[in-house]
């Protein structure tokens, strides 16, 4: 397929309409009688811990990059678990810690287990998972089916891709200790309120849905979620993964959110998984399948600079002077940073 670049299109498809519903009123419910837990507590009662330069395969024939994190080897083998999203404390600006946030979807069809999403610390390689759920007025919840293909935080909040209806909003205030609840945290099989007691999975902490921005007429898709703190105002991105030589598209709308697309375009390129903007220049992943590393498309000024990247790149985001993704594939699990 011919390179044919960055080229403007109608954002109108992408316009949003907010549909809080009873969303805060159950997440308010909930955190009424669950402590909720800063990003630093989290990360300092984590669970699992990264490994610096490991699962080197990720990066099949490109030269290693300076720095990367492997997930542990339970996340590196896992068949039900796929990484998709990533986002940083350095998108949000609020978040007084060094710290990775990633997105993970269940796969196996029967035996749902919703979303997840990852606090990674890079300084001290410690992360933790936590459970997102939907919660009813009542203070019950479920999980989330979705894909949750991107992810990005913008302040306290917290916006994962729901592929077909738009963007679910998560409030990172509400990180929420189920240690705290009477009976503790449940068991690994249940989610929800059985018995009195509250479960979800195992899990120490759930985040409940808060907000969600939905589509206004069918037919867009939202892939994958990104940020650009370098326009004025700041801009929230999400665009469309396509296949078989069809080309998806990429809007970004003014943060604070009312719904209306600030600029649309067509990417020009299949199987992009994940896309970022940073001073006029565009930073596009494009994924090749499970065997083949994929590319980092980088378009300035209407022209293109392909780079190598690894096997099964994701999501975008940027920190400290890099283009941060990670990767979806078995033994292939790690967060990594090229230069901008």
């Amino acid at each position: 397929m011919a390179d044919t670049g960055m080229k403007p299109t109608d954002g109108t498809p992408f316009r949003l309409v907010r549909d809080t519903g009873t969303l805060a009123e159950g997440a308010a419910k909930l955190a009424g009688e669950i402590r909720a837990a800063p990003i630093e507590e989290v990360l300092a009662q984590a669970n699992r811990k990264a490994v610096r330069k490991g699962a080197p395969e990720a990066f099949g024939s490109m030269p290693k990059p300076s720095v990367w994190y492997a997930f542990d080897q339970g996340d590196q083998e896992t068949a039900d678990w796929y990484p998709q999203g990533l986002t940083c404390g350095a998108d949000s600006g609020t978040i007084p810690v060094s710290v990775f946030v990633a997105t993970w979807y269940y796969r196996p069809e029967a035996g749902e287990r919703g979303i997840r999403v990852t606090f990674l610390s890079p300084s001290t390689l410690k992360y933790r998972h936590a459970l997102l759920v939907e919660a009813a007025p009542d203070g019950s919840y479920k999980p989330i089916d979705i894909h949750a293909g991107g992810v990005a935080c913008y302040g306290d909040l917290l916006y994962v891709a729901d592929t077909t209806r738009g963007l679910r909003v998560f409030d990172l205030n509400n990180v929420l200790d189920l240690t705290s609840a009477q009976a503790g945290v449940g068991d690994g099989e249940r989610v929800g309120r059985h018995g009195g007691r509250l479960h979800a999975f195992g899990y120490r902490y759930v985040i409940p849905q808060t907000d969600f921005w939905r589509v206004a007429v069918k037919g867009a898709r939202f892939s994958f979620v990104g940020l650009d703190r370098s326009t004025t105002p700041h801009t929230l991105i999400s665009g469309e993964y396509a296949e078989d030589h069809r080309e998806g598209r990429v809007v970004r709308w003014n943060l604070e959110l009312d719904g209306e697309p600030a600029d649309a375009f067509v990417m020009g390129h299949e199987k992009i998984q994940g896309a970022i903007s940073r001073d006029g220049r565009w930073y596009l992943s494009q994924s090749a399948g499970s065997g083949a590393n994929g590319r980092l498309l980088v378009y300035e000024n209407g022209k293109l600079a392909p780079r190598p990247f690894p096997i099964g790149p994701e999501d975008l985001t940027a920190r400290g002077g890099k283009v941060w993704s990670l990767a979806e594939f078995r033994r292939k699990r790690v967060v990594f940073g090229v230069n901008l």
